[in-house]
This record gives structure tokens, C-alpha cells and sequence, in this order.
């Protein structure tokens, strides 16, 4: 899969009248130039033609800002120890003053949608004031806006179905102020992190020695035959802590596709794995039509509440179930992106659970969410999401060019969330072989990576030579156990797998760390990387075993220090919590 983008030879004179510097009466509008394309129908995608008449789309226009740099800045100065304005965090009035855009830029684009009969009572500001939406516009007229080719394209594997285009375009006159429109190119199916267990042989207890199991690379280690509630708080040491925010404190936990949690099974769960917590419960958010049904829960909800629960009770939680918007015209992650960011009061910490594969976006659109992610760290929230389950990519990983590439996880590799693969066993743990893990093609490393992703390098030398961006943001962040968890569904007991589960045991440990500091009159931890990777890795247990194969390889190896299988190793709570010092 490729993508193009233009490059245009222009007079400086040209450029200043097209840009706004000059004053032309009326600029262009018929000049157009490919914004983004595919050179084929995405991978795993089929067309049905034309969407059913009447398909209306909400488009997203994506300003650029008038102080470019202003919103990251930010974000890092409120987000690393030691600097003046740390935890310092700002309003969601203060972050749209951050982003806003230029004054002829929004002068620009509104005489372009003036000059396509786009009315004004359909054009609304979003995300903090850079971000024009057009509510329900025709797919033809978005053909004529774009010079575009909306069709219903499905997913062969999910049944999915989306409306997009293989290529748009703009104006000249809008290209150096609009950085990406949406839904436009970017072809993702929302994939969940968790996996259908290969075995569901149990015996009775938790755990047991592998001394007899048959000889592997690995050290000998003792094996959890399956991870509960009380293991977990064991294992990462937060079984002595009682929370006391009293619902200052919240934890969320993002739902899409129709994923419902059932409160009837979190009981049971709890009933039977953490009793005295049987009184737990949640607040369902509906968000763009997302649903609620809990006598049709869902294997994702079900562990992602279970599990952020059972590590983080009686904190409060709310279950956000999103929706796509009709006739899939809009990404489940940007309809939550959408809400959440407009709300003033937000959760300290977020659990997501769902992925794309980085190279099915645009990498402009991809730009542009991860600067919501952006927003959300300034305004103190602390952002986790799954690796993803195929180690360093799954299947082949061939490109339309018959060249093996890795395929790390978006919105993973935005460097401004925090990412969480996986682990098994104990004594000690080791990678487990789903752990996703690699490095962006989109994002460069971040300067909190430098030093720890540099000595990964050292160690790993040439091999996988011109499968990864050795330049890119790596991942991930941090890990923890992902086999053997024992979950209910539909007041069944049953085994589930994957970085999703370990996420939400994670943000539930962030969640705790987060009650300390309230408790004690002081912010929240925001953006965690800056400090995980400065001071709070001393508080982690470094895993040094294992791998994460995937595209026809033997993937990467933990080690010593950070790597793309464990991050920087997984959780002890009482260590973390001496790090905040």
C-alpha cells in the first residue's frame, strides 16, 4: 500500500496570493490538487459501489494552527518532572487558545464552502477551535468539495462497512492551511486486542513450576495456569492499598463496536474472584448512538470493566459506548475523540482496547488524531492503549511491492499515549509471544525514548535491517500479564487472552496512583512517558525474556532496559508510587 503526496513548484508571488498574504478577490477554487491517494483499494477491503442515496457524511476539516508548535510544547512542559509548569494542566478553554488557527485561514476556508453552497448553520467549530465539522453533507457534494469518489467499501474479514475514497483533493489555495479531511482515505476496521484462548485445560490453583516443561530459551520460571484478580494484586502489588478520592478520582474505559459490559456478570466476577468488591459498578456513556444492551455483553467490555475494576475498586468508572455515525462515515476513535474532548470534566485515566494497523492511514489524518491524544495529556489525562496481539505484525506483512514491512498499531505509535504489551507467567515474567510491539513510520522518536531506545539498538545491531524505521517512535511503553485470564460472559467462567486485558490492569494501577495524589492535594499524573521514561521505569520490573514473532520473523527480543516486546517492564505499585516523590 502507497501513498502520494503532491509537491507543487510555485511562484513565491503565486503562493503569497493563493496563501492570503496578497488580497485576490476570489482565489481558484477550481485548482485542485491531490491531497492523499491510494494507488489500489486498501488491503483487506472491497468495494459495493455507491453508497444508498441519501448517505449524508459529517466531514472533519483540519485547520492548521497559528502557533505550530504550541499545543506539544505544552504538553511536555506540563507533563515533565522538574519543569516550572509540571502538572500544571490546562481548561479545555486553554487548550483551544493553544490550537487555534490563523485569522485568513478560516477566512479561506469559509469562502471556499461559501463557494460550494455549503451553509453556514451546517459548519460548527470542534477540538478546541482548529477543526471546522460539516454536518451532514450529501456523499455528491463531498464528491464536489474533494474531487473525490465515495463508495461503500466492506471489510472481507469483519463484514465492516465504511464510506470513503481512494483520493481526494484541494485547492491550491488550501493546502499550506488544511492538514487532513475526514472521513476521507483512511480505510480502518476497529480491531480489538484480546484472542480466543488455544487451550481451555484448567487445573485447580493458580500456579505451578515449569521445571518439567520441555527445554526453551527461556529461564526456568513459574507458570500461572490462569490469572485472577487476587494474582494480579500479588503480582504488581497494590493489595494493600485502599483508595480514598471518593469520586474525585475516575477511571474510563473506552467501547466500540458494539461492545457491551454486563453488570449482572461483573458481579458474578467479583462474587467469585474479588468478593468483597461485589458491589462494583459503572456509568454506560452513550457517545454518536454507540448502544447499550448488557444482556448481549461482549468478551472486549466484559474483561476491560472486570479487569480495570477488580485493580482499581471502588474507584468510579464510566463505560463509553461510541458509535461509527450512519452508514460508517465516521471512526469509532474519532467519535469518542469528538466527545470527549468537548466535555470540561474528563477521566484522570483511559483505557482503549482497539487498534489500526499504522499504514492503512493517511499519514496526515493520523497526525491529526494523535494531536487530540495531545490534548487530552495537557488537560491531564493519562491516555493507555493495547500493543495490539500479533508481535511485530501479522500474516506476511508484504507490501504491494513484495517487500516485508512490520506493522506497529496506530494510534500506539503516537507518541503521545501511552502503550501497554504483554506478559505471562512470573518468576520471573516473560514477554508473551502476542505482545505487539515495533516502531512508526509516521512518528519520529520522541526525545523521552532517546537514551533507552538508543541502547536498544546498541544491543540489537543490524538485524531487521529495513523492516522498521529505526528513526520512529517505538513501542511500547510499559507491559503486564496478557494469558490465562479467567473472565465472565453470560454467567459463564472462561479463559481470554490479550494486550487489551493488560491495558485495563494497567490504567486500573494508574488509576490507584492517581488516588495517592489526589488524596494528598496534588494533580493527577497527566501524560505518563515523560516520567515513566525519566524516573518511573525505576518503579517497573524490567523483563528481560521472550519475544514477539510476527511476519514470517522471529520478532523482537526483550532485554536489559526498554524494548519492543515489554516497553519498560510492568508494574510494582508500591514502587511506582516512591517514584512520585
Amino acid at each position: 500500500m502507497h501513498y502520494y503526496h503532491c509537491t507543487f513548484v510555485l511562484s513565491v508571488l503565486a503562493v503569497s496570493l493563493l496563501c492570503g498574504l496578497g488580497k485576490p478577490l476570489s482565489p481558484p477554487w477550481d485548482i485542485m490538487y491531490m491531497k492523499h491517494s491510494w494507488n489500489a483499494v486498501p488491503r483487506n477491503w472491497e468495494s459495493l459501489g455507491r453508497p444508498p442515496t441519501g448517505t449524508t457524511i459529517d466531514l472533519y476539516i483540519s485547520l492548521k494552527s497559528q502557533r505550530e508548535n504550541a499545543l506539544v510544547d505544552t504538553l511536555y512542559e506540563v507533563s515533565e518532572p522538574g519543569h516550572p509548569r509540571y502538572r500544571a494542566y490546562l481548561t479545555k478553554e486553554q487548550v483551544a487558545e493553544l490550537v487555534v488557527p490563523r485569522p485568513e485561514t478560516l477566512k479561506l476556508v469559509n469562502s471556499w464552502l461559501e463557494h460550494h453552497g455549503i451553509s453556514s448553520s451546517s459548519i460548527s467549530m470542534t477540538h478546541g477551535g482548529n477543526t471546522l465539522m460539516l454536518k451532514g453533507v450529501s456523499v455528491t457534494q463531498a464528491n464536489t468539495l474533494l474531487g473525490a469518489s465515495y463508495q461503500l467499501y466492506r471489510h472481507v474479514e469483519s463484514g465492516e462497512t465504511i464510506v470513503r475514497t481512494v483520493g481526494y483533493s484541494l485547492p491550491v489555495a488550501l493546502h499550506w492551511h488544511v492538514l487532513t479531511v475526514a472521513p476521507t482515505t483512511s480505510f480502518v476496521s476497529s480491531r480489538t486486542q484480546w484472542q480466543t484462548p488455544r487451550t481451555q485445560n484448567h487445573s485447580e490453583g493458580a500456579m505451578k513450576s515449569t521445571s518439567g516443561e520441555p527445554a526453551t530459551m527461556l529461564s526456568s520460571r513459574a507458570k500461572v495456569d490462569f490469572v485472577t484478580p487476587s494474582f494480579l494484586r500479588w503480582l504488581y502489588d497494590t493489595e494493600t492499598y485502599a483508595p480514598n478520592t471518593q469520586g474525585e478520582n475516575v477511571l474510563g474505559v473506552v467501547g466500540f463496536l458494539g461492545d457491551y459490559p454486563s453488570p449482572t456478570d461483573l458481579t458474578a466476577f467479583m462474587q467469585e474472584y474479588r468478593s468483597e468488591a461485589s458491589d462494583a459498578t459503572f456509568t454506560v456513556v452513550d457517545v454518536n448512538r454507540g448502544g447499550y444492551d448488557p444482556t448481549h455483553p461482549s468478551e472486549e467490555a466484559n474483561m476491560d470493566i472486570q479487569y480495570a475494576e477488580a485493580m482499581a475498586y471502588p474507584i468510579p468508572h464510566i463505560f463509553y459506548s461510541t458509535g461509527q455515525g450512519p452508514s460508517g462515515t465516521e471512526e469509532h476513535l474519532m467519535s469518542w475523540l469528538n466527545y470527549i474532548l468537548d466535555q470540561e470534566n474528563v477521566p484522570q485515566t483511559i483505557s482503549i482496547s482497539y487498534n489500526y494497523e499504522e499504514l492503512a492511514l493517511e499519514r496526515e489524518y493520523a497526525i491529526y488524531v494523535c494531536d487530540q491524544f495531545a490534548k487530552l495529556g495537557v488537560r491531564g489525562v493519562s491516555v493507555l492503549l493495547s500493543s495490539g496481539n500479533d508481535g511485530v505484525g501479522e500474516g506476511t506483512c508484504q507490501k504491494d511491492d513484495g517487500t516485508v514491512r512490520f506493522r506497529p498499531t496506530f494510534p500506539g505509535t503516537c507518541p503521545y499515549i501511552t502503550v501497554v504489551g504483554g506478559t505471562t507467567d512470573y518468576e520471573p515474567e516473560v514477554a508473551a509471544d502476542l505482545s505487539g510491539g515495533g516502531f512508526s513510520d509516521y512518528f519520529k522518536r520522541p526525545r523521552y525514548q532517546e537514551e533507552a531506545v538508543t541502547t536498544f539498538f546498541q544491543d540489537l545491531g543490524n538485524r531487521y535491517e529495513g523492516l522498521y524505521n529505526a528513526s520512529g517512535r517505538g513501542i511500547p511503553d510499559i507491559a503486564a500479564q496478557a494469558l490465562r485470564f479467567r473472565i465472565f460472559l453470560n454467567g459463564n467462567d472462561q479463559e481470554e487472552r490479550g494486550t487489551s486485558i493488560a491495558t485495563a490492569v494497567v490504567a486500573g494501577i494508574i488509576s490507584l496512583l492517581n488516588d495517592w495524589l489526589i488524596m494528598t492535594g496534588q494533580e493527577p499524573l497527566g501524560f505518563l512517558n515523560p516520567w515513566l521514561y525519566g524516573r518511573g521505569f525505576r518503579g517497573l520490573n524490567d523483563i528481560t525474556e521472550g519475544s514477539n514473532p510476527g511476519c514470517g520473523t522471529d520478532g523482537f527480543s526483550a532485554i536489559a532496559g526498554w524494548d519492543p516486546v515489554t516497553g519498560l517492564g510492568t508494574p510494582n505499585f508500591r514502587n511506582m508510587l516512591e517514584q512520585l516523590f
